[in-house]
């Protein structure tokens, strides 16, 4: 009887989300790191006062940021 049970996902870091958790997931890691970056330039737009310069440069690097965590976690689709 304990054998006929599924094998549950332990949630560990190498598991891969199916289906709509992957779009979930990249969407997270796409506003994440526009979110982050973007107020990491806009703090350094407030330090230097460029007028917007750094916020733009921060929210660029945020989602290429992002494209490269999406394809290392999700990998390429086959």
């Amino acid at each position: 009887m304990a054998d006929d049970q599924t094998h549950r996902s332990t949630g560990g870091p190498d598991d891969v989300p199916t289906g709509a958790g992957q779009g979930w997931t990249a969407l997270s890691y796409l506003i994440g790191g526009m979110l982050v970056w973007g107020f990491i330039g806009w703090l350094v737009d407030q330090w230097l006062d460029s007028g917007g310069i750094a916020t733009g440069i921060g929210v660029v690097l945020g989602m290429a940021g992002g494209i490269v965590l999406v394809i290392r976690r999700l990998g390429t689709p086959t």
